[in-house]
């Protein structure tokens, strides 16, 4: 690897790291933020979902326009903006005197993120080629990852010692090395056949589907779909959303060529990224919750249960894209899914008696986990996190490899979107089923109707227990609990077994993907190995 590659690579690393590691920093520095920020037209609950759901909601809806715009006019040149924006959105959250101008600032700050994550990927691929390219995505991967397990942990240090406000401005320092590091070695690419016609009206219709949809979702399921707003912006998601590739089909310079979908191994991939990351949703979202809220494992002790997931994504996944790369992707992006399915199925067998882990820093002898803990929780979390380290880097530099360089930008775009839209999507569908298993038992076990609708009231599904029901209704709620957390595990492990056989059928026939050609479609035969 020479020295511009590194730096490079340092570059595209800490750029879009930042936008992994502001999610989940901040959200440690919700409580605080609520409490030391005033608000005059909001209430500080809707001020800090916006903090959250906004920011999620501005990043997907702009992902495609990005990719589209790093294509077309320079990927160093998109990418160095988006970094300098988001160190400058940082500021202004950091500095915000009131809630809503940190919900402001914060929706500013999610725009920019949208320039760097498929702009990191795009100029990789720019940059790398061969054996070199999938190490660079393992590098990627694994250092990506890193930074989000230790987002929580850093954050609260941070936050505790220092101020919520710490949150936004340790982006700073982040932003100035990247910068320093991609305006010295990052060589400027674009597409070299792009027209000087660019497809705004594509750019707003991809707009409103993606950013429709997403944030639909996620108000709606913070507001129990209850809000005619989420509805609205649902409906508006779907229709632009359905029209979308009727106007790429018709547009002189489309800013998505229907092309880019002939290529076998582009479509597969986003495909399984859709089934996925969809489990990875239902999966981080019932987690955490279940352990503390059912099991009543403190906050600590539920971080580091699930710590060895992250831990063996940011160790294995750079040897995980060196391997890939001289065997093929199609091996680990079959076997990945269903070990982590296997690693779910062995949480569905977690029994309601399973050990509480009370781990507190401050009491060194809480640390050490209880038998319940390794036996329970470790095995399960250990396979979840082989199976992932086998999926990420593949899945990337598959991805990257499946369309033409010149639309590296957009396709990185189009594979991120796919993730933050269809994720949510899968996620409010099996929510449904959950809650429903939830209900059901509670209804069974409670037997009068009225009882039912008290507990119903108090216990949100696995939800940590609120109001003070009897003892008959607080035992039926727990087994209601754990019955729901099951399916929600069954059924993502049912998502990941999906995403692995879409690979085993997908990618059938090529040891490792194929560059696609110019006009997105696959390449001859003479460069795939046969079936």
């Amino acid at each position: 690897m020479t020295p511009r590659q590194r730096w490079t690579l340092v570059a595209t690393i800490v750029g879009s790291g930042i936008v992994f590691l502001d999610g989940t920093i901040v959200n440690v520095a919700l409580p605080r933020i609520g409490s030391d920020l005033s608000a005059t037209f909001i209430g500080v609950l809707e001020g800090q979902t916006y903090i959250v759901s906004g920011y999620l909601a501005i990043l997907a809806a702009l992902l495609i326009l990005a990719g589209a715009l790093s294509d077309h006019y320079g990927r160093k040149r998109v990418f160095l903006f988006g970094l300098g924006a988001f160190g400058a959105t940082s500021i202004l959250c950091g500095l915000a005197p009131t809630l809503e101008v940190l919900v402001l600032s914060r929706l500013l700050q999610g725009a920019a993120g949208a320039f760097l994550v498929p702009g990191s990927l795009s100029i990789i691929t720019q940059t790398f080629e061969g054996a070199d390219r999938a190490r660079a995505f393992g590098t990627w991967a694994a250092a990506t990852s890193a930074l989000v397990v230790l987002g929580p942990i850093l954050g609260g240090i941070l936050v505790d010692t220092i101020g919520w406000r710490i949150a936004f401005l340790v982006n700073v320092p982040f932003v100035l090395i990247a910068l320093w590091a991609g305006v010295g070695h990052i060589a400027e690419s674009r597409d070299e056949s792009a027209s000087g016609h660019f497809d705004w009206l594509g750019s707003l219709v991809a707009t409103l589907a993606v950013g429709g949809l997403a944030f639909g979702v996620i108000r709606g399921q913070q507001k129990a779909w209850a809000d005619t707003v989420a509805w609205i912006s649902l409906a508006v998601g779907a229709v632009a959303t359905v029209a979308f590739p009727i106007l790429m089909g018709v547009r002189r310079h489309p800013l998505v060529p229907l092309g880019l979908f002939r290529s076998r191994g582009f479509a597969t991939i986003n495909l399984a990224t859709f089934f996925i990351y969809g489990a990875l949703y239902i999966t981080g979202s019932y987690q955490g919750i279940f352990l503390q809220g059912v099991l009543g494992y403190s906050a600590t002790a539920a971080g580091a249960a699930l710590l060895p997931t992250g831990i063996l994504l940011t160790v294995l996944s750079t040897r995980v894209g060196a391997v890939a790369a001289r065997i093929g992707a199609r091996p680990f992006l079959v076997a990945g899914p269903l070990i982590m399915a296997a690693g779910l199925l062995w949480f569905v067998r977690l029994p309601a008696s399973s050990e509480a882990w009370k781990a507190a820093i401050g009491n060194p002898a809480s640390l050490v986990p209880p038998v319940d803990a390794l036996v329970d929780v470790l095995p399960a979390t250990l396979l979840f996190g082989i199976g992932i380290s086998l999926v990420v880097a593949p899945l990337t530099s598959t991805l990257m490899n499946s369309i033409p360089s010149s639309r590296a930008g957009l396709g990185s775009a189009i594979n991120n979107a796919v993730s933050r839209v269809g994720a949510p999507l899968i996620g409010a569908l099996m929510f449904i089923a959950i809650s429903a298993t939830f209900y059901s038992v509670l209804g069974s076990l409670t037997e009068l109707d009225t009882a039912a609708q008290d507990v119903r009231d108090a216990f949100p599904p696995l939800n940590a227990p609120k109001g003070e029901p009897g003892a008959a209704e607080l035992e039926a709620a727990r087994h209601a609990s754990v019955d729901a957390f099951h399916q929600s595990m069954l059924l993502s492990a049912a998502l990941l077994a999906v995403g692995g056989a879409v690979s085993w059928v997908g990618l059938r026939g090529s040891k490792a993907a194929a560059p696609a050609a110019e006009d997105g479609t696959p390449a001859p035969s003479s460069e795939r190995e046969p079936a």
